[in-house]
Formats: C-alpha cells, structure tokens, sequence
C-alpha cells in the first residue's frame, strides 16, 4: 500500500476525532474522539516506520499505547465520579465543578 494512502487515511481518521472533540459536549464521546486521533497517529509513525524501514515509529506507537490507557482509566475515573456528583457527563458541567 503507498504511503500516500495512509497518510491521506490518516490525516481523515485524525480529522474525524477532531470534528468529535470539538463539535460533542458528551464527554465518553470526546474521550472516543480523542483515541480515534491517537490511533490515526499511531497509523502515520507505522507507516512511516515501515517505508524508511526503521523501528522508532514501532518505540512510538508504544509509548502511545501507554498514554492512551493512561488517559482512558484518569478519564473514565472523572467521568464516573462527576456522574455521581452531577448525574450528567455532559462537559458542561465541569463548569459546575470549580472551587
């Protein structure tokens, strides 16, 4: 498969979780946006690493696995507490949130 395609494959993935963060106000939405652009990330470095035949791009995809866990277990944690609090995850209402 060229390299083009996956870029173009990529850049539309990563555009699709952007249009999802921005335009969403349900926050298990933005979340699922947000690991649509880290997986079309992750698409452009294996692509790459695959045509210049190296194995940095293999290192960074790992390493955003481990964010991506990250994220989603810090997040889901905020988004069941604030639904106990708040009976919404709605990001509007972290407004409500502030001290």
């Amino acid at each position: 498969m060229p390299l083009e395609h996956l870029l173009i494959f990529g850049f539309v993935l990563f555009a699709i979780g952007a249009a999802g963060v921005l335009a969403r106000r349900n926050l298990l939405i933005v979340m699922m946006s947000i690991e649509l652009m880290l997986n079309a990330v992750n698409l452009v470095f294996i692509a790459f690493a695959h045509t210049l035949a190296d194995n940095g791009g293999h290192v960074m995809v790992m390493m955003i696995f481990v964010v991506a866990a990250v994220e989603i277990a810090i997040g889901m944690a905020i988004v069941v507490n604030m639904y106990r609090q708040r009976r919404t995850i709605g990001a509007d209402g972290f407004r409500l949130m502030r001290g």
